[in-house]
C-alpha cells in the first residue's frame, strides 16, 4: 500500500475520531477510487453502515489493502444496480400508502400497509427497517411481510432512510448520536410507530420492530432504547446495540471484532428477540448474532433447547431456543448454514433475499405473537 493511500486512511481515522464521520467517508471513497492523496471533503451528511457485498470493492493498492475486510468494505464505494423499486401488489380493500412523521429530531418518510380486513378491531403493528440501498417497496416485496399482514391481520410500517441522511440509504447504526433514546434516528423511528398508534387501533402492547443488516442493527438499538414501546425484536444479519460508536469500530464489528458491548446510557436489556444470520455472511460476521443474543434479558429463561433441521430445498439450519417457565420463547437464534448476507426465505422480487428458506418473516411473526410489552416489564 502506498504512502499516499496510508495517509488517506490516517486522515479518515482522524476525522472520524473528531466526530466528522461524513468527511471521513468522503476521504475514504476518494482514496478508494483514485489511490491518490485525499482532497478536501465534500459536504456529505453521514457515512453508511453495513451494506451487502457488491462487485468492484476498490481499485489499486487501496482496494488490495482493504481485501481483508471482505464484504464489510463494500459500502465504502457503493456501486452497482440500485435495489428494485417495484411495489408489491395490493389486494382489494388494502392500502399501501406514503406517509411522513415530523418531530424535534427531523422528518422521516415511511410507507404503511393497512390490510384489507382492517376495522375497529385492534391490530398489532410491525415496524420494518430496510437494509442499505433498499427502499420500503423493495423490502416489502423481498420479505413478503404485507402478505403475512393480510394473513394474520396486522399493520406494517416501513420507514425510509434518505440519501440526505446517508449516501447509501443505510440507517446510521454505528453513530453515537443515533444510539440515544429520543434523539436522532431512534426518535424518528419511534415517532413513526407512535403516529400509527395514534391514528389506528393498535393492539395494546403489540408493537414490534425488525430489520435486515443496517436495519437489523437499528432494530436491535430500538429494542434496547424502547422496551416500553416494542414488545419484541427481529434482527436479520445485524449487529448488537453499541457494537460500534464510529467508523473504525463499525468496520471492526462487521468483521467480527466486536467484544461484548455495554448497553448505552438510558438503555435496558433487550426485549424478547429472534435472530437470523447466515454462517456464510461475508458482510456482517456471524459472530455478531451472539452479541445480539447476549443483550436479551435472560432472567426469565427456564428452558434451553437446540434444534437442527432442513428445509425442503435442502438448506440446513440450527435453532437455539431459550424459553420462560411457561415454554414461551424469549430468545431464538437461527443459524442458516450456507446463507450469505440475505433475507432467509425471501422473495426474489426484492433485493438481498434467498428464497430457499427457512422463512424468516413467518418465523418472526410467529415469535412476535407470543409477546406484549406488559410481559417484558414483568418478566413473565
Amino acid at each position: 500500500m502506498t504512502t499516499r493511500i496510508l495517509a488517506g486512511l490516517a486522515d479518515a481515522t482522524r476525522l472520524t475520531r473528531d466526530g466528522r464521520v461524513s468527511e471521513a467517508l468522503a476521504t475514504i471513497r476518494r482514496t478508494l477510487a483514485t489511490g491518490a492523496s485525499p482532497a478536501p471533503a465534500a459536504d456529505e451528511k453521514r457515512a453508511p453502515g453495513a451494506l451487502p457485498p457488491r462487485p468492484g470493492v476498490g481499485a489499486g493498492a487501496f482496494g488490495q489493502g482493504l481485501s481483508g475486510l471482505g464484504g464489510a468494505a463494500a459500502w465504502l464505494n457503493p456501486q452497482g444496480t440500485p435495489a428494485p423499486g417495484r411495489a408489491p401488489a395490493v389486494p382489494a380493500g388494502a392500502r399501501f400508502e406514503e406517509r411522513a412523521f415530523s418531530g424535534t429530531a427531523g422528518r422521516l418518510g415511511y410507507k404503511l400497509y393497512v390490510p384489507s380486513g382492517h376495522g375497529a378491531q385492534p391490530m398489532p403493528l410491525v415496524v420494518m427497517l430496510h437494509g442499505c440501498t433498499q427502499s420500503p417497496d423493495d423490502f416489502a416485496a423481498g420479505t413478503r411481510m404485507n402478505e403475512l399482514a393480510e394473513e394474520h391481520g396486522f399493520l406494517v410500517a416501513y420507514p425510509a432512510q434518505t440519501k440526505a441522511a446517508n449516501a447509501s440509504r443505510c440507517w446510521n447504526w454505528f453513530s453515537a448520536a443515533d444510539q440515544q433514546r429520543d434523539r436522532g434516528e431512534p426518535a424518528l423511528i419511534a415517532g413513526v410507530a407512535r403516529q400509527v398508534m395514534a391514528e389506528f387501533t393498535v393492539a395494546d402492547g403489540r408493537v414490534y420492530v425488525a430489520g435486515l443488516s443496517a436495519g437489523g442493527a437499528t432494530a436491535a438499538i430500538m429494542g434496547v432504547l424502547y422496551p416500553d414501546l416494542f414488545a419484541a425484536v427481529g434482527v436479520h444479519s445485524g449487529l448488537a446495540c453499541g457494537a460500534a460508536r464510529d467508523l473504525p469500530s463499525a468496520l471492526s464489528a462487521m468483521r467480527g471484532g466486536a467484544s461484548p458491548v455495554n448497553l448505552p446510557r438510558g438503555g435496558a436489556a433487550a426485549p424478547p428477540t429472534i435472530i437470523f444470520h447466515g454462517d456464510h455472511d461475508k458482510t456482517v460476521h456471524p459472530a455478531n448474532a451472539a452479541l445480539v443474543a447476549s443483550q436479551v434479558d435472560a432472567g426469565a429463561v427456564a428452558e434451553r433447547d437446540v434444534q437442527k433441521g432442513e428445509t425442503p430445498q435442502g438448506v440446513r439450519f440450527t435453532r437455539r431456543v431459550e424459553a420462560d417457565r411457561n415454554g414461551v420463547p424469549v430468545l431464538e437464534h437461527w443459524v442458516i448454514h450456507g446463507l450469505g448476507h440475505s433475507w432467509s426465505g425471501g422473495s426474489p422480487a426484492g433485493s438481498y433475499t434467498d428464497a430457499r428458506g427457512p422463512d424468516a418473516s413467518r418465523e418472526m411473526i410467529r415469535f412476535f405473537e407470543h409477546h406484549r410489552v406488559a410481559s417484558v416489564r414483568t418478566g413473565g
